[in-house]
């Protein structure tokens, strides 16, 4: 393990409303952590941004990012995931993965970053309670379910949204868009229910983590409820989450990934 004095050169994918975020956190100051540069998909517009920091760090390709950081962090898509979780977990860089929906069923990038002395890092993202959950799951968990609620607009785009030709715009009152469990749903909305991911491999796993996902008109948050039943008793949270300006992502997403960052060299952690 990394020494706490030591300082962890951050490299950041992805420069939308959590990836921009994060580096305005560590340029900030982050006890322990330097920006050692990021890359995104447009670099003109990400050259523009990265010049807006106090110590602007340079635009890199994967290859070059990779190689110049201790830590990756992941604020992409899972689209993008099956190429930077290879390259970084195989030069042995801890990975913060934003996009966990893609980490389901991906036992071989665990196995390449415990062959490679690397870490697989999920943030708890725009939910709370996943400190409660992993406890929970160290007994007997009979049931986790989420419902979401989101403005139409934040379902935009969605792959089930196209297949199933549902008329966002037509939506008056609140309505059920999605009923199963969380591996279904995370191949359904890969931009929605990352949360949903994390919740399912805090907890039982995603087949037995089950889901709802309503369209509501006028909802100006985001808004997640979990429930979990087992022997400890039952668990039961809600989260209304303000949208950044993606209204796909909530601002705790970024909030919570800036908190893991910071507790990286912490000598006090509290949660687990």
């Amino acid at each position: 393990m990394r020494a706490a004095r030591d300082t962890i050169r951050i490299g950041v994918v992805g420069l939308g409303a959590i990836g921009r975020q994060v580096c305005r956190a560590i340029d900030r100051g982050l006890a322990g952590l330097v920006l050692a540069g990021a890359t995104a998909r447009t670099r003109e517009r990400a050259e523009a941004f990265l010049a807006t920091l106090k110590s602007p760090p340079p635009f890199l390709d994967l290859d070059a990012l990779v190689a110049a950081s201790d830590l990756v962090v992941e604020a992409s898509t899972q689209a993008h995931l099956q190429e930077i979780a290879p390259k970084a977990l195989g030069a042995g860089r801890d990975l913060v993965v934003l996009s966990c929906g893609a980490l389901l069923g991906r036992e071989d990038w665990v196995a390449l970053a415990q062959a490679n002395g690397a870490r697989i890092l999920v943030p708890s993202g725009a939910i709370a309670g996943l400190d409660g959950v992993k406890g929970a799951a160290i007994g007997a968990i009979r049931a986790v379910t989420m419902e979401t609620r989101k403005p139409p607009a934040g379902l935009a785009g969605a792959p089930w949204i196209v297949q199933q030709r549902i008329d966002l715009d037509a939506i008056r009152e609140e309505t059920l868009i999605f009923e199963g469990p969380a591996t279904e749903a995370c191949r359904a909305f890969p931009a929605n229910v990352n949360v949903l991911a994390a919740l399912s491999l805090a907890g039982i796993g995603p087949e037995r983590t089950r889901t709802k996902i309503y369209a509501v008109p006028g909802l100006t948050m985001n808004n997640h409820r979990i429930r979990v039943e087992g022997e400890f008793g039952m668990l039961a949270i809600e989260v209304s989450n303000v949208p950044s300006e993606n209204p796909r992502t909530g601002r705790l997403s970024y909030l919570s990934t800036i908190a893991l960052l910071r507790d990286l060299g912490a000598t006090l952690r509290v949660g687990t």
